[in-house]
């Protein structure tokens, strides 16, 4: 669970540290005093994008902080892990998060420097937010499939996984074909070139490293004649009576008087006929490079000439031999594909039909998944909206397949292959008895799509681990029992995960286990938003707001006492209460 959240510095807000605690928390106060911008503030923990404009004007910059509590079998310990971030569930998971005034943002984990997207992917992992727009992605059919793939991903995530798979290599084989189709022409102007470029690198008949080679063996025939004069001279003043003689010579003597004082002298003696045997080695290898040394005028103007021809290959096919190699590989390749055309076409044409059988099973595996996790999302669905006064609605998720004229034929219909699959879907409702499902964009209310979201998020809930589900004005567009009836519904959610809601509603605020009053002041000539946790006196005044408004009298106080009491006694699975 979400522990503390601590924020400085962001938008309206100079410095807040706000704690949290299990159970269904609620975020009241006036509109504008700042409740979503503590929303914003999670979801940039939570790895959401940044911009300049969100830190407090005349700062350089905007912190957040958050903690969180999480127990060892949560799945994000292995994701850190993959990472590269330490972690342990017997401390706190710390996640920081900085924006400059100039736009730019980092964040850490655990105090270790983290990108945006490996931020996100633990983010996701921790804390899901629900804002205003998000129920309007239900009147967008596109939206639904993603949906309902998430709904049964431990089934269809490996059909769906292997499928991309395929699909990825269906599309690089069918790009192929098209390049090969549509550049054939403009590359069969190019043969003439590409055959002499052939031809001319052939009859060169490089070798790997040659020119490094040539280049060696020019600097040597180039002065072969002042190597053979050292050499020769070194092989004299090492050889004759001078040097080795007199090293020989020392080491007789010495050897001679070293059983007087061998502690000290044999010593010398080793090292010196270690230096007479090295010396001796060196005078032969000089006297065999002596006789190697080669004065051959001949070899060196071919060793010239091979390398000016080389050079000139450089100069158009690349910077080195194994360049020039790589180029003539190249358009070898590209060659024969044109002189085979037909013959590659075909083969590519067998490869891409043969991958296109492969994929469309696997998409048709993919649809039956598909279809029977509809059925059972349907079910769970219209048991959840049961709870959210809504018991006489019927929703189907309609699965077929994406049509199109000119697509690929499949089962007797013309279908297109895409990277989601073959398959669309979309949610159909019938809010009454009697009438026909229908798109649920064309027929549903604000007040219905909030609660429609609302059971999503619920079924999924028991699928996923995120334990921290935010709702940013979830019960927009509806009131009274509906209203009553998706607060209790929050507070049944919260047995499985920490919640968190924004909300106008007292009917929503009462069934809190833990409200905050969100409020801005003015301290000089700067506005600061602040955050009090409400005890109960608080929680009474802040909802008699919510119910009377502006004037609250001494009635609207009771009300808004006898609604917490009403909602203990629901909480503890007392009778239903009612708000007139």
């Amino acid at each position: 669970m979400l522990v503390m959240l601590s924020i400085k510095n962001l938008a309206v807000i100079e410095e807040i540290d706000v704690y949290f605690h299990k159970g269904f928390h609620v975020l009241s106060g006036e509109t504008g005093a700042g409740k979503s911008i503590i929303i914003d503030a999670l979801g940039l923990i939570a790895g959401g994008r940044s911009s300049a404009e969100i830190v407090r004007y005349g700062c350089d910059k905007s912190e957040m902080e958050a903690l969180f509590e999480l127990r060892s079998t949560h799945p994000v310990w292995s994701t850190l892990a993959r990472l590269g971030i330490q972690g342990t569930a017997e401390e706190h998971l710390v996640i920081r998060r900085e924006v400059t005034s100039s736009g730019k943002s980092t964040a850490r984990i655990n105090g270790q420097l983290v990108n945006l997207s490996m931020l996100r992917e633990v983010g996701e992992q921790l804390v899901n937010i629900h804002g205003q727009h998000e129920h309007q992605s239900l009147m967008k059919p596109e939206r639904h499939l993603g949906l309902l793939d998430t709904f049964a991903d431990v089934k269809i995530g490996p059909v769906k996984l292997k499928y991309n798979e395929q699909y990825s290599s269906y599309i690089k084989i069918e790009r192929e074909l098209r390049e090969l189709q549509e550049n054939s022409q403009k590359t069969y102007q190019m043969m003439d070139l590409y055959r002499f470029q052939l031809e001319e690198i052939a009859a060169a008949n490089l070798q790997p490293g040659e020119d490094e080679a040539l280049e060696e063996e020019r600097l040597r025939l180039s002065h072969s004649e002042k190597m053979m004069e050292a050499v020769a001279g070194g092989y004299h003043n090492l050889n004759g009576e001078g040097t080795m003689g007199a090293i020989s010579v020392a080491m007789s003597r010495l050897s001679d008087i070293s059983r007087y004082d061998s502690k000290n002298l044999d010593p010398l003696v080793e090292q010196l006929q270690s230096a007479y045997y090295q010396l001796e080695d060196v005078v032969y290898q000089l006297r065999s490079y002596q006789e190697n040394i080669e004065f051959n005028p001949g070899r060196l103007e071919e060793v010239e000439s091979r390398l000016n021809m080389i050079s000139g290959l450089r100069r158009k096919y690349g910077e080195n031999v194994e360049q020039i190699i790589a180029y003539y590989e190249k358009i070898q390749r590209e060659t024969d594909l044109l002189e085979n055309k037909d013959e590659h076409l075909l083969k590519l044409e067998a490869k891409r039909d043969k991958l296109r059988d492969q994929l469309l099973e696997t998409g048709e595996r993919l649809s039956k998944l598909r279809r029977e996790a509809a059925g059972e999302l349907s079910k769970q669905v219209e048991a959840e909206l049961k709870d959210l006064q809504m018991q006489r609605t019927s929703l189907q998720v309609k699965i077929d397949y994406i049509a199109d004229p000119n697509g690929i034929e499949w089962n007797d219909r013309r279908i297109r292959i895409t990277r989601q699959g073959i398959d669309t879907a979309e949610f159909l409702i019938s809010p009454n008895p009697g009438e026909p499902l229908r798109p649920m964009g064309k027929i549903a209310s604000g007040g219905e799509l909030s609660r429609i979201m609302l059971a999503l998020k619920s079924i999924f809930a028991r699928h996923e681990q995120v334990p921290v589900l935010v709702f940013d004005e979830v019960d927009t567009g509806v009131s009274g029992r509906a209203a009553q009836s998706i607060a209790e519904k929050l507070f049944k959610l919260s047995s499985e995960c920490q919640v968190f809601s924004i909300t106008h509603l007292p009917q929503v605020a009462c069934m809190a286990d833990h409200q905050y009053l969100i409020e801005k002041q003015i301290v000089g000539d700067r506005t600061a938003t602040h955050v009090v946790s409400l005890h109960e006196d608080g929680r009474v005044d802040e909802l008699a707001r919510m119910l009377g408004g502006v004037e609250i009298t001494e009635k609207t106080n009771h009300h808004a006492l006898e609604m917490l009491k009403l909602a203990e006694a629901r909480k503890d699975g007392g009778s239903a209460y009612a708000v007139h």
